[in-house]
């Protein structure tokens, strides 16, 4: 038995800095983590993550069969070491359109409007190109642009220009739309996940325990108040007691699933798998969103590719200096569209200097280049359920890609896009062929079977314990868990709708925000 003020489960994006900011306070914090530490290479290396991909720090999770993508179950990584997703993710700093964020505000959840939260994302930040109205320095996470660009993304970027679509050098500031290179969570060269940037400081502070190795597997509940957590490692079974708060930061799969082990969730479902109920929330688990993305692969005549970034040179390169081929994150360059008749983008490309296709598991060795449209302005919604009342399990994921026809059109249209680029100047005078979906395709029903054919997750799954005024909804917008006192959620899993972009900056801002309502 062990006693602390707060208790977090999960040491991903949220996670960390919420350890941070609460332990600063003096209070004392326990934080549970699943995984272990980061001390592997690759969750160091950047151009590496994938490396990370189905071992021992990847939750390795799989969807049930989708009827959209011919029936194929998506692989979806998650990070189950300290950073979370963070140590093993693609590292573009993103923070989303204001809309979004502007929208959730409207629909009733007090301060999470754009105003409210960009002096977040700026106090987080420590920018490489000094400060801005719109960025800050001095921050624990580090942003930074690529030490090394490939002549192939910045032939991309000239290529989006010459289809007649603006140049963007800042994504972070008043305009999202346009193309160019992406910054980077690195630190000279090497990744700065949140573990990196807030914990690892944080736990020089006596008053903050982290525990790894920690699963989760119930929050004790005591007279309708979460009075601690329940967890399992090789040595047994223990419960970390909590006298102000319990707050879940597991993400939006972890925490939905240890929510409803607790008995927090909709009852029908929670009787059908032998969990007592504590509290019908019928919405916990619902509204899950993710970006799906669809490549178009393009094979390379010359040998400038990632395909070499293991090579002697490079190696070398990179162990003396940081930088070249293995100091990439892959994801290098990219930009925002809108093709729809929205707010807001509603695509986002992702040029790669190698092929990435089926997440790295079935790219050939030779030299190619990516050109991933993603859709951002998701309309599907799934669900995560229990598989049964065991908490080692793994819950049932069901995201009903493309489930709303529109999602379609916008990909099909995206992958479209994403030829033209390719078929531009700056950029065609490096292609041998195309290798996906291959000239043939010429069809709206052949774009549509690529579409089908080749979809993967983008990794950013949210919205699972969505935050709103409505009694239903799963947390309030100061993130507590409504019919349980002294429990809150703090992760991807309470944002309401998706932001058009990638999700670790935002997911940090949750936790920071969480720190903030807790301490008034």
């Amino acid at each position: 038995m062990q006693n602390a003020d707060y208790v977090i489960v999960g040491a991903g994006a949220a996670g960390c800095v919420l350890a941070d900011r609460l332990s600063a306070t003096g209070a004392t914090v326990v934080l549970l983590e699943a995984g272990q530490r980061d001390r592997n290479p690759n969750a160091k290396i950047p151009a590496a993550f994938s490396k990370l991909f189905k071992t021992k720090h990847d939750w390795d999770y799989n969807t049930v069969p989708q009827p959209e993508l011919k029936n194929r179950e998506m692989y979806w990584p998650r990070g189950k070491i300290l950073g979370g997703s963070t140590s093993m993710n693609a590292m573009i700093y993103q923070r989303g359109h204001r809309h979004t964020f502007d929208q959730w505000a409207a629909d009733g959840n007090a301060g999470w409007s754009y105003g409210d939260l960009l002096p977040a994302f700026m106090s987080l930040e420590d920018q490489q190109r000094g400060p801005s109205d719109f960025h800050g320095v001095g921050g624990g996470l580090t942003v930074s642009d690529l030490r090394t660009a490939n002549p192939l993304s910045t032939s991309f970027v000239a290529a989006a220009k010459e289809a007649g679509f603006p140049l963007n050098p800042d994504f972070n500031d008043d305009t999202q739309e346009g193309f160019g290179m992406y910054q980077v969570t690195q630190r000279n060269g090497v990744r700065c996940s949140a573990a990196t940037a807030f914990l690892k400081p944080a736990m020089k502070r006596s008053n903050l325990t982290v525990i790894t190795g920690a699963h989760a597997t119930k929050v004790v509940m005591s007279n309708g108040r979460a009075s601690g957590v329940e967890w399992v490692d090789k040595k047994g079974t223990h419960v970390t007691t909590a006298t102000q708060e319990v707050i879940l930061s597991g993400g939006a799969i972890n925490s939905p699933q240890l929510l409803m082990l607790s008995g927090v969730g909709p009852a029908e479902h929670l009787a059908s798998v032998n969990v007592d109920v504590v509290h019908d929330s019928p919405n916990v688990g619902q509204n899950l969103i993710d970006h799906l993305a669809c490549g178009n692969a393009y094979a390379i005549r010359e040998p400038i590719t990632l395909a070499h970034a293991e090579e002697v040179k490079p190696l070398l390169e990179y162990v003396t200096k940081k930088t070249g081929h293995l100091s990439s994150n892959v994801g290098e360059a990219g930009g925002f569209v809108t093709l729809g008749d929205g707010p807001m983008p509603d695509v986002q490309y992702h040029f790669a200097p190698a092929y990435f296709i089926a997440h790295g598991f079935e790219s050939p060795e030779e030299d190619g280049i990516s050109i991933a449209p993603t859709l951002v302005d998701v309309k599907s919604r799934g669900e995560i359920r229990l598989a049964s009342n065991d908490p080692m399990a793994k819950p049932i994921i069901d995201p009903r890609y493309l489930s709303d026809p529109a999602d379609l059109w916008l990909l099909v249209e995206g992958c479209k896009l994403a030829r033209e680029f390719a078929a531009q100047p700056a950029l065609a005078k490096f292609i041998e062929s195309e290798y996906e979906p291959g000239t043939e395709c010429t069809t709206d029903d052949q774009w549509v079977e690529h579409v089908r054919t080749m979809s993967e997750s983008l990794y950013h799954p949210v919205g699972t314990c969505a935050m709103g005024q409505a009694t239903d909804a799963v947390v309030d917008s100061e993130l507590r868990v409504n019919g349980v006192d002294g429990l809150r959620v703090a992760d991807a899993s309470i944002m309401p709708s998706i932001v058009n972009a990638n999700t670790q900056a935002i997911s940090m801002v949750i936790g920071k925000r969480c720190a903030d309502f807790i301490a008034g």
